[in-house]
């Protein structure tokens, strides 16, 4: 399960999972009315809800899933989509933005992106790609 397909399941268990459970039992808001769970409260239902997630969806099986592994992808997903740092970081309740670059760092698809928004004019785009005999001297290094 891949793109589009895996983001729809995602959503849609989502979706259960918030009408399965009260707000109070996995809110992490700082409200008077619910308490916070702790990292470890909120592991252990991860844990819970991965394993029913597993039965249905084998891609799951082989994978490493905690909830650092979620808040990774979200700020990965809204840094893609063009979201700005700065608001990543508030939204994850960082209150500086280095905290936030611990994790966000881009993927080489990005990087190309952003190097071919910077291309001097009258280069050609793309990876470089080394002569024949640049390799044989490097190798011989």
């Amino acid at each position: 399960m891949t793109g589009i397909a895996s983001t729809r399941w995602m959503t849609a268990a989502c979706s259960g999972w918030c009408r399965a459970a009260p707000a109070r039992a996995w809110t992490s808001s700082t409200s008077n009315h619910y308490p916070l769970l702790s990292r470890d409260a909120l592991e252990h239902r991860l844990t819970g809800y991965l394993a029913i997630a597993r039965s249905s969806c084998l891609s799951l099986r082989g994978k490493h899933v905690t909830i650092h592994t979620l808040r990774h992808t979200c700020a990965m997903r809204l840094l893609e989509s063009g979201t700005d740092v700065t608001v990543i970081a508030l939204w994850l309740g960082h209150e500086k933005l280095a905290t936030v670059q611990i994790y966000l760092h881009a993927d080489m698809a990005q990087k190309e992106r952003a190097i071919a928004r910077v291309t001097p004019p009258g280069t050609r785009p793309g990876r470089y790609i080394p002569t024949d005999p640049l390799l044989t001297f490097l190798e011989q290094l």
